[in-house]
């Protein structure tokens, strides 16, 4: 059994992939649909406009936080080789740390840095938004299902 700050630990790991799981979601399930439904020049200036406004300290607290989390967790469990849950402990920690925060270092974060680049009202980005929105959004799917996985990980630990 999980427990004293470890425990608090594991809570926390849960809460933090959990809640980006659940931001990555929203995006794959309906922000998307609806940015992808606008003509392209309006489109990409609303994406733009959300990639700006996502880098708060509140979303960066919890998804860089998130990830500091999850690395603490690996390094304590595999340096103090807990008896209960250390393979899903490993285990959520990795899909966190490489499907959801590498993930968006690789795949959505220099996507997004391109489109920023883009005049909204030019061809260049007509042409270019059809492709950043199926491809963002292959790579979110990804990166949200990475979150759930490693948030659901962690509970089967704490079991």
């Amino acid at each position: 059994m999980i427990e004293g700050p470890y425990l608090v630990l594991v809570v926390l790991g849960v809460l933090g992939t959990g809640l980006v799981a659940g931001v990555f979601c929203a995006f794959s399930a309906f922000v998307m649909r609806g940015l992808a439904a606008l003509p392209p020049a309006q489109g990409v200036a609303a994406m733009n406009a959300i990639n700006v406004a996502a880098v708060t300290p509140a979303f960066m607290m919890v998804f860089v936080g998130s990830a500091v989390l999850c690395a603490v967790i690996a390094v304590v469990t595999f340096v103090l080789w807990p008896d209960d849950g250390k393979v899903e402990l490993l285990l959520g920690s990795g899909l966190y740390l490489l499907g959801s925060f590498g993930l968006t270092m690789v795949a959505n974060v220099p996507r997004n840095e391109t489109l920023l680049r883009l005049d909204p009202g030019t061809p260049e980005a007509a042409a270019h938004w059809p492709a950043y929105v199926r491809e963002w959004t292959f790579w979110n799917h990804l990166r949200t299902a990475a979150s759930a996985a490693a948030a659901l990980v962690y509970v089967l630990a704490l079991t």
